[in-house]
């Protein structure tokens, strides 16, 4: 097959999921194509399956701001009658599908679509009802819909009611043989970054205030108090300066690390001993799944889709939103028991290879397509 996939090329979820299914399309023998305002993130490696088509921006003075939406939709035009797609696929109701669907109706032959909700797509809609409309006809006019969770599919369908076309839940996947786990005592950056054997915890995010990354730096002050830690923050974003004052507030300048955005963080999980991930929201949590992947327990909220991903008491363990005391109690459970770490991180490795495999995910995906070329 030919695909189109359409998506945000910046540093978040569905972007990573976008990106790795292209590529695990790609070796299937698939051809794919990605259209956006940027190259995404994570398609760094060349592959000859794989393309990249850019939306340009237009400079004119009737527009205060480039009209996005219909320079994507011209832009997948273009593609689809160049390159032949097949399908086009759409990351995000809003505005990807609302902009695939213009695409068809230009379009002089069939061109099925298909939309995977990443979360963003729904709670949009909560906070801001003037998307409502636009977000439930992106859906309708879909031939195919996909979330990344149970939760997700059923949030969804409490907001919009229940879709003609269904909604396929395929959660989001990791490659082993990236998110593996290693030798902790061996490895060059963990020496750094905890040159007197201390324990690190890490969180990766968009710094969005749906992430509680200030909650981040509550618990490990907590933790800190008890085992000597350090913590590692990677990303960036709107509550960074919130943060960082957060830290100076704590005293805690020496032993906590920005390390901004960061492509390869598989690197960084595996010389990591706790994951923290308190959001007050999370559709699936794919950074999650990866840190388990590596061996990492994770410690997250009780929200969305991440009782999906983390087992309480087995690969991780689950809190309410805002339960900074629970979380750190949670977290030292581990640090201070060497067996029950040990087992924790054995469990969240087999978990996440063997219920969340990328093989499984791109099958679903493929089926997905062919059912919506089918019925288009």
């Amino acid at each position: 097959m030919k695909i189109g996939i359409v998506c945000y090329p910046s540093y978040g979820g569905s972007g990573v999921v976008a990106t790795e299914l292209g590529y695990a399309l790609g070796e299937r023998g698939h051809q794919v194509h990605f259209i956006s305002s940027a190259r995404p993130f994570r398609l760094h490696r060349f592959h000859e399956q794989l393309f990249f088509h850019e939306v340009t921006d237009v400079s004119y003075p009737l527009f205060k701001y480039p009209p996005y939406t219909l320079l994507l939709a011209n832009k997948i035009v273009e593609v689809a009658n160049y390159v032949g797609l097949d399908v086009i696929h759409a990351h995000y109701a809003i505005p990807h599908s609302i902009s695939a669907y213009l695409a068809k109706q230009m379009m002089s032959r069939p061109l099925p679509l298909v939309t995977t909700l990443h979360g963003t797509d729904v709670t949009l809609v909560g906070a801001y009802e003037e998307f409502f409309q636009l977000t439930r006809m992106a859906l309708q006019v879909s031939d195919r819909i996909t979330a990344v969770s149970s939760a997700l599919a059923r949030e969804t369908e409490e907001a919009f009611g229940v879709l003609e076309q269904g909604i396929e839940v395929i959660p989001n996947f990791i490659d082993p043989k990236v998110y593996l786990p290693t030798e902790k005592s061996l490895q060059r950056c963990r020496c750094h970054f905890a040159p007197h054997g201390e324990k690190i915890l890490a969180h990766i995010s968009n710094f969005r205030e749906v992430k509680r990354v200030v909650d981040v730096v509550n618990i490990f002050a907590l933790v800190e108090k008890v085992v000597p830690s350090k913590l590692l923050l990677v990303g960036d974003g709107p509550e960074m300066n919130r943060v960082e004052r957060e830290v100076v507030k704590l005293g805690l300048e020496g032993k906590v690390q920005f390390l901004g955005s960061q492509e390869s963080v598989q690197e960084i999980l595996q010389t990591v001993d706790v994951f923290l991930l308190p959001s007050a929201q999370e559709s699936f949590g794919l950074v999650a799944l990866e840190a388990m992947a590596c061996g990492v327990p994770v410690i997250c909220s009780r929200v969305g889709g991440l009782p999906e991903v983390v087992q309480h008491g087995e690969t991780g363990y689950l809190a309410e939103v805002g339960d900074i005391q629970g979380m750190s109690e949670f977290v030292l459970k581990l640090l201070t028991d060497d067996s029950r770490y040990k087992a924790f991180s054995e469990q969240a490795v087999n978990w996440a290879r063997e219920t969340f495999p990328v093989d499984r995910a791109v099958q679903g995906y493929e089926k997905v397509y062919e059912d919506a070329i089918r019925g288009s």
